[in-house]
């Protein structure tokens, strides 16, 4: 059973990385607090479509999500990806499946996702395999992350950078039941980040609810990084996720961050959802 639930969630986690969080579904939080199924917490990489450059990081993501049920009953769980970023925008992320109670988590593998836009291949890699699979794509010489496809097949939807930013339904100017107000500025680990809070609320009736429901989001932005550093949001059907960046670091990453350690077995790969073989291998 392990076996099977390993294999179906590197799939799940190679079709991801291949679409990027700009496929029209939000943010890669996966489903609320408690919902069925298998869950990454935390961060997808990635500000759709764009390459950061000049801005280096390293950092760990942690994600806290807390529910209350109806019985009083809480559940609650945290999860860290671990993030880097070069100054030519190449990025890697580092990550473990969180099984929600379907199965332990003790040997889940770590999964790594590296995107690297100056050679143009994005990779997904199984560390407790030593598998991998490696798609080629030509770069966007005006600096987006799109392009034609090397070879056959169609072309993954690629994603840069490091993002956690949870998009709420933007209403109008004159719209009563959104509204938009500045925090101010604050510092994460020495980074100056802009915060702002949005409250976007369900009137009463909308979905056969008694009263209004008022889902909140605070997040906090680096202009410096181009990134998300905080984000809290507290929506009553759910719970409350709070995603922050801790132990940022500006110094450059290696380079060898980017690349498949030679020691792992790492198959080219056209289609934009790989296939997974026995033992989790990638084809």
């Amino acid at each position: 059973m392990i076996r099977n639930l390993l294999i179906t969630l590197f799939a799940v986690a190679l079709s991801a990385n291949a679409q990027g969080p700009g496929s029209g579904r939000g943010r890669g939080f996966g489903p609320p607090p408690g919902a069925p199924g298998a869950r990454f917490l935390g961060a997808d990489a990635g500000m759709p479509g764009r390459v950061v450059k000049n801005a280096p990081y390293s950092a760990d993501i942690v994600t806290e999500s807390t529910q209350v049920l109806p019985d009083g009953n809480h559940i609650r769980q945290t999860s860290t990806v671990k993030v880097y970023r070069d100054g030519e925008g190449r990025t890697r992320r580092e990550q473990s499946p969180n099984m929600n109670g379907l199965a332990s988590n003790a040997g889940m593998p770590a999964l790594v996702f590296i995107h690297d836009p100056v050679a143009g291949v994005t990779m997904a890699l199984n560390a407790k395999d030593k598998t991998g699979t490696r798609v080629a794509y030509t770069p966007n010489p005006g600096g987006r992350g799109r392009g034609g496809p090397q070879g056959r097949g169609p072309q993954p939807r690629v994603a840069q950078g490091d993002q956690s930013s949870f998009r709420p339904h933007r209403g109008g100017a004159n719209d009563p039941n959104f509204k938009t107000e500045s925090l101010g500025t604050r510092s994460f680990d020495g980074v100056m980040a802009e915060g702002k809070r949005t409250t976007m609320t369900i009137p009463a009736g909308q979905m056969g609810n008694d009263l209004p429901i008022q889902i909140v989001t605070e997040t906090w932005t680096s202009s410096e990084l181009q990134t998300v550093l905080y984000q809290k949001r507290s929506d009553p059907r759910n719970g409350e996720t709070v995603t922050r960046f801790t132990n940022i670091s500006r110094a450059e990453p290696s380079r060898t961050l980017f690349d498949a350690p030679s020691d792992f077995k790492v198959t080219e790969s056209n289609r934009p959802h790989p296939r997974i073989g026995g033992a989790g291998q990638v084809k």
